[in-house]
């Protein structure tokens, strides 16, 4: 295991836009896990954020952060774009062969 204890967001099993809104709305304090590690826990609720998630409220990512909380479709259409390039690295002619 991580070492580090609860989930990202409240539903961790739902793909959607709920860590953007999570990591925007919440207020987060630090904490040190059983394992050492240190971490942040949501004033509300079970969700946890590292120190490197936080950091995406710094720019030049928060812009980012803030779309994808506003807008889900904006962060689907962002992941979509990215997850096809990590697919068909190398593959250049993979969506001809489709």
């Amino acid at each position: 295991r991580s070492g580090f204890d609860g989930p990202w967001t409240e539903n961790p099993l739902k793909f959607d836009n709920s860590y953007f809104k999570d990591i925007c709305n919440k207020k987060y304090e630090p904490q040190t896990t059983s394992k050492g590690c240190p971490q942040f826990k949501a004033t509300s609720g079970k969700s946890i954020m590292l120190t490197s998630d936080l950091a995406l409220l710094e720019e030049p990512f928060k812009a980012h952060v803030e779309s994808f909380a506003n807008d889900q479709d904006a962060f689907f259409d962002a992941f979509t774009s990215a997850w096809i390039k990590l697919q068909e690295n190398g593959c250049a002619y993979l969506r001809d062969a489709l």
